[in-house]
């Protein structure tokens, strides 16, 4: 049975016997998994950060068959392609799901909280995005439910899957084949996803502690 927290957690392993069982059609297998992850949007529970990192660990073993610049390329043309179906799904169904016809299906509690972001950001939330799970699926929804200029999206888009794609897979490419992070190879998985939630804890945690604002009335008092 499978199991997505063993598979997260465990996720070189895994990477390493995808590689010794189906070769080169391992690049069509992680493609695919970067292309749902950031392309449909009832899949943000999909391994993103921790499986670039794991592929440019193994890529880094001349024995793995992989090619890291393949890697590279292939990835990111499926971040790109991902969040460009995301935007066009968010565009044309948008508002029936908004409507809540097809609400079942996603996380309401997740896309509000992107919209929430969307607004602090602006269209830098594109790239932004890209480092934050769950934010990272829900953004190009969000995009295109908003009728974002669609050139300016995919600006945004190619340079946030660039500089996702390519930091996370070379940081595991020359940092994932230390023995000491081998060995320990769960915990840095832990911590990859600790750094991407940080930010959205620090939004929550400032929101839900923030004053009050004071309002005034139309004399300018303030209220107390």
């Amino acid at each position: 049975m499978f199991n997505p927290i063993d598979f997260i957690l465990h996720i070189d392993e895994h990477l390493k016997t995808l590689v010794a069982t189906y070769g080169t059609w391992t690049y069509v297998i992680l493609f695919a998994i970067i292309f749902c992850e950031t392309g449909l949007v009832i899949m943000p529970f999909l391994p993103g950060d921790s499986l670039l990192f794991a592929a440019g660990a193994i890529a880094a073993n001349p024995e793995s068959g992989l090619n890291i610049g393949y890697l590279i390329g292939l990835l990111i043309i499926a971040g790109v392609l991902g969040d460009t179906v995301n935007y066009h799904i968010g565009r044309y169904l948008g508002p029936r799901v908004l409507a809540g016809k097809f609400s079942r299906w996603i996380n309401l509690k997740h896309l509000a909280a992107t919209e929430a972001f969307f607004e602090k950001h602006g269209g830098k939330t594109i790239i932004l995005a890209r480092f934050l799970p769950f934010v990272r699926t829900f953004a190009p929804f969000v995009a295109g439910v908003g009728n974002m200029n669609y050139p300016r999206f995919l600006a945004f888009n190619v340079i946030g899957a660039i500089v996702w794609v390519v930091s996370f897979v070379m940081l595991g490419f020359f940092f994932g084949k230390i023995p000491i992070v081998e060995e320990r190879f769960s915990l840095v998985v832990l911590g990859i996803i600790a750094i991407s939630i940080l930010p959205a804890i620090y939004e929550f945690v400032r929101h839900r502690f923030a004053k009050p604002e004071k309002k005034s009335d139309e004399n300018g008092a303030t209220a107390s």
